[in-house]
């Protein structure tokens, strides 16, 4: 049994099919009713439930639906987050709350709720927290994302050590630049959204941007038996980009 934030477009779909396609039982989750449930039902075993990653009381409530219905929660992927561009001095105060809210206190919460639950079967669990290159090496004209993505890196250690005695597993995953939406709008900044795209290609060691489906491949492992001995993982998945 697995939820996915964010999860009604771009890597989070990606990564919420994946695993439905791979025998989980998904509940794709977001803040976009007119997608989330079409998105859900493309694969066998989605189901779509909208939820406010900031909400602590939302979030209650889904831990104790898939608590009522399956008994049983394996696999937690807090995807969900904004990467609104600004340096320092762009940023005032309202964006950089708005960024930590989403990008961290939602990884906070997910994580806090969904213990209790997955350490209920005895079997272990795994949690999936996406972060960013951008944690490990961070943009002046990303100020907010960049120090968001390495409290996630932090954070995803601490509850590694936490939860190793229940054999729930941690991890987080650092994608490079993926071709999503979000990518489309940081291109944009530069005038001429084609040229910036070619220049990122042009610019990778492997000749290319990356595609959700590289991370939702990441995030399969992490999440499969196949990674039974790995937590407080930093996976790094950007085609060499911070090499």
């Amino acid at each position: 049994m697995a939820v996915v934030t964010g999860a009604a477009r771009g890597i989070g779909l990606e990564i919420a099919c994946r695993l439905a396609q791979s025998g989980a039982q998904v509940v794709f989750t977001d803040v976009e009713p007119e997608l989330g449930p079409e998105a859900a039902a493309s694969v066998q075993g989605g189901s779509y439930r909208n939820l406010d990653v900031t909400v602590q009381s939302q979030w209650e409530d889904t831990i104790q639906e898939i608590r009522d219905q399956h008994g049983r929660l394996d696999i937690l992927v807090n995807n969900a987050g904004i990467s609104p561009a600004g340096n320092i001095e762009q940023s005032d105060l309202a964006l950089w709350r708005r960024v930590q809210t989403i990008n961290v206190e939602s990884v906070f919460l997910g994580c806090r709720t969904a213990l209790p639950l997955m350490r209920q079967s005895g079997e272990g669990g795994s949690i999936i927290n996406l972060s960013s290159i951008q944690a490990l090496r961070p943009a002046a004209e990303l100020a907010a994302y960049s120090a968001s993505k390495a409290a996630v890196r932090a954070l995803t250690k601490s509850v590694a050590l936490h939860a190793a005695r229940d054999r729930i597993r941690c991890n987080s995953v650092h994608p490079g630049g993926v071709h999503t939406r979000m990518l489309d709008d940081f291109a944009a900044l530069t005038g001429d959204a084609e040229a910036a795209l070619l220049k990122l290609n042009a610019a990778n060691p492997l000749g290319r941007v990356g595609l959700p489906l590289d991370i939702a491949n990441g995030v399969l492992y992490l999440a499969s038996d196949l990674s039974a001995w790995v937590t407080g993982l930093e996976l790094v998945i950007d085609g060499g980009s911070t090499l």
